[in-house]
C-alpha cells in the first residue's frame, strides 16, 4: 500500500511539474531564463520563486472559502432578531476592521502558541510549540476577509427585497431551503464586485505572512535580493508577478460574472 501512495505521489509531482508555468518543460522561466539569476534549476533562482509562487495561490485559495463562510455567518449574526448575536457580530468586524492586519497575525500565530503551551503546562507537560506558518497566516487572513466580507453580505441582504423570502415560506420551503435555493443565488449576484475587491485584497495580504517565515513571493524574492545584491530586479520581478495574478483573477472573475448575467438573462 505505501508502494502505491508513493507511486501516486511521485505522478502528482511530475504533473505539477510539466504544468508549472515558470518552471517546468513550457514554463516562462525555462525558455526566457537562460543561465540568469532567473533561470530555473542550480544556477538561478527560478525554482524558489515559482515555490513562493504555488504558497502564495495556495495560501489565497485556502483562506478563500473559510473567510467567506465566516463572513456569510457574521453577516447572519447582524441581521439577526437576537441582541447578543448582533452584538457579538459588531464587535468582530469591529475589532478585525481596526486592526492592522500585520498586528492580527501576530496576535494569532504567537497567541496560538501561548494558548497551546499553557494548556499543557497545565497538564504537566513542558513542551514549548510552533505553530505551522501556513495555517497561522490562513486564519490571520480568514478572519481580516471576513470581518470587510461579513459588511459586504449585509449590504447585499438589505438589497434583496422582504417579499423574496415570503415567497419561499410560500411555497412551502423551510427557512434554510428559502436561503439556499432563493437568497443566495441572489447575495451572490449583488455581493460580487464588492467581493472580487476583497479578493484583490486578499491576494496582496498574503505578502503578510512573510515575517512569519512563510516563503511566498515576497520571502522568496527577499532572499534572492540579499543574496545576489540585486534588489531593485527581484522587488521588481515580485510586482509583475502580483499583477499577473490579478489579471489572471480578473479574466477569471469576469468570466464567472457573464455566466451569471448569462443564466438571468430572459429567455
Amino acid at each position: 500500500m505505501s508502494g502505491v501512495f508513493s507511486a501516486l505521489g511521485t505522478l502528482i509531482a511530475w504533473i505539477g511539474h510539466i504544468l508549472d508555468p515558470l518552471c517546468g518543460p513550457a514554463g516562462i522561466l525555462t525558455w526566457f531564463g537562460g543561465n540568469s539569476i532567473l533561470s530555473c534549476g542550480d544556477a538561478g533562482w527560478g525554482d524558489d520563486i515559482a515555490f513562493g509562487v504555488k504558497i502564495t495561490i495556495s495560501l489565497a485559495i485556502a483562506t478563500l472559502p473559510v473567510g467567506l463562510t465566516l463572513g456569510f455567518l457574521v453577516a447572519l449574526g447582524n441581521q439577526s432578531t437576537d441582541r447578543v448575536l448582533r452584538l457579538s457580530s459588531g464587535i468582530y468586524t469591529t475589532i478585525f476592521r481596526g486592526l492592522p492586519e500585520l498586528l492580527t497575525l501576530f496576535i494569532i500565530y504567537y497567541g496560538l502558541q501561548f494558548l497551546i503551551q499553557s494548556a499543557l503546562a497545565s497538564m504537566g507537560v513542558e513542551q514549548r510549540v510552533e505553530i505551522n506558518s501556513f495555517f497561522a497566516g490562513m486564519i490571520a487572513l480568514s478572519v481580516v476577509f471576513s470581518s470587510y466580507c461579513s459588511e459586504v453580505l449585509q449590504s447585499a441582504f438589505k438589497a434583496i427585497p422582504q417579499g423574496q423570502y415570503e415567497a419561499g415560506h410560500a411555497l412551502g420551503l423551510s427557512s434554510g431551503k428559502t436561503m439556499l435555493l432563493i437568497i443566495v443565488p441572489q447575495l451572490i449576484r449583488i455581493a460580487l464586485p464588492g467581493l472580487v475587491n476583497l479578493w484583490m485584497n486578499l491576494l496582496k495580504d498574503t505578502a503578510l505572512v512573510s515575517v512569519i517565515g512563510l516563503s511566498e513571493i515576497m520571502r522568496q524574492t527577499g532572499i534572492a535580493a540579499k543574496v545576489t545584491k540585486e534588489a531593485f530586479f527581484f522587488y521588481l520581478f515580485a510586482c509583475a508577478l502580483y499583477l499577473v495574478l490579478a489579471l489572471a483573477s480578473s479574466i477569471g472573475i469576469g468570466f464567472i460574472d457573464r455566466r451569471i448575467r448569462r443564466s438571468e438573462a430572459p429567455r
